[in-house]
């Protein structure tokens, strides 16, 4: 028996400060993210979803409200999909920003492989494993679609398929509104597939942006 549960990661949000914003409240998705969370929902209309669940951030639930929709069923919350605490959660952090250069912060940097947010990788992994296996008992036998952010899905990938949890976040394979499909046969894990069902929206908006700044 095969049962399908599917990582959705949330569309764009509207940020005009460019703050890393993680857990904090307020931070909703932008009008091209609420497109691509329709593009979502299109791309998985024709699946046999029958369990949809968000993370408790605004942006995961606005995420999952056109797929809730389409499929008449209530979005659960689920705390362990949410996004991972960040030291510099609230500020600017980014290249070029000179947050890296500053020595206040030299501290929660030193270590590469524990993230400098204080949340390991093995923790993230392990609370998003147990909201995987619970959606996928949830929806045996049909499929899940669980709402979620880049870091916690990506970490939860690279677990299950034995690689080191370390990485270069450059590298991710995991856009805006994509989806991360886990397979089980039974209550084995089959094969992981991935999407990218906003792509063209990601695309045409940095086409756009591009025109302008011309």
């Amino acid at each position: 028996m095969l049962t399908t549960v599917h990582l959705l990661r949330h569309g764009e949000v509207a940020n005009p400060t460019k703050i890393l914003y993680g857990r904090l409240p307020g931070f909703r998705l932008s009008p091209l993210g609420e497109q691509m969370a329709v593009a979502a929902a299109d791309a998985v209309a024709d699946r046999d979803i029958t369990v949809v669940t968000a993370s408790p951030l605004e942006r995961a639930q606005q995420t999952a409200e056109p797929i809730a929709a389409k499929f008449g069923l209530p979005i659960g919350v689920d705390d362990r999909l949410i996004e991972s605490a960040n030291f510099f959660e609230g500020k600017q952090f980014g290249v070029g920003d000179g947050a890296l250069r500053h020595p206040g912060n030299w501290w929660v940097l030193r270590n590469p492989i524990r993230p400098t947010w204080g949340e390991s990788y093995v923790d993230i992994a392990h609370r998003m494993e147990a909201a995987l296996l619970a959606a996928r008992a949830q929806a045996e036998g049909h499929e899940a679609l669980l709402v979620s952010h880049q870091l916690p899905i990506w970490t939860l990938r690279r677990y299950l398929e034995g690689k080191r949890l370390w990485h270069d976040p450059r590298r991710r394979q995991c856009g805006l509104a994509s989806l991360t499909s886990f397979v089980f046969d039974g209550t084995d894990l089959a094969r992981i597939d991935y999407s990218e069902p906003a792509a063209a929206l990601v695309a045409t908006s940095r086409d756009a942006g591009t025109a302008k700044g011309a």
